[in-house]
């Protein structure tokens, strides 16, 4: 099963993006819209893994300091949009603890640099210039959870373990 460990936004914070997906869309941009339910914060994507309860005792000795995640930038790695979050330390160390606590277990997963973000649009594509307009809007990080990637009718579905 493909795995990864996430933040799951509050409604709140899906709402704010929602608005500005919807924003864009009025302006013209195309491309693979991620939808409300599956948007989220990838910590480290696993992938292909058959022991979700090996990576459940991991998160469990990795203490999770509470913190606040906001809004603030935006960006894009080759055609895929993102909104970032303001720079934030408790994340950064929570993020680069968690890693090394699966690398010890031999869990596999993507090492790549840490860049916090919520993918809004994959495959985007724009005929004119458009404005990347994101609201305020903060939340607070009580827990991470495990999360199962799986395509279901042709739709990509995550569910928490």
């Amino acid at each position: 099963m493909r795995l990864f460990i996430a933040i799951q936004l509050s409604e709140e914070m899906q709402q704010a993006l929602v608005a500005c997906l919807h924003d864009l869309k009025k302006q013209g941009v195309e491309g693979n819209y991620v939808p409300a339910r599956n948007l989220h914060m990838t910590l480290a994507f696993i992938g292909d893994y058959e022991d979700p309860r090996k990576i459940k005792e991991v998160l469990a000795r990795v203490p999770l300091p509470g913190f606040r995640l906001s809004l603030s930038e935006k960006g894009n790695f080759g055609n895929l949009l993102w909104a970032g979050v303001k720079g934030n330390q408790k994340l950064v160390a929570y993020v680069k603890e968690l890693r090394a606590a699966l690398k010890a277990e031999g869990i596999p997963f993507e090492n790549d640099k840490f860049v916090p973000h919520i993918t809004l649009i994959r495959k985007v594509s724009a005929k004119k210039p458009y404005q990347v307009r994101l609201p305020k809007a903060e939340m607070k990080v009580t827990k991470v959870s495990l999360m199962k990637s799986e395509i279901k009718n042709g739709k990509v579905t995550y569910q928490e373990l």
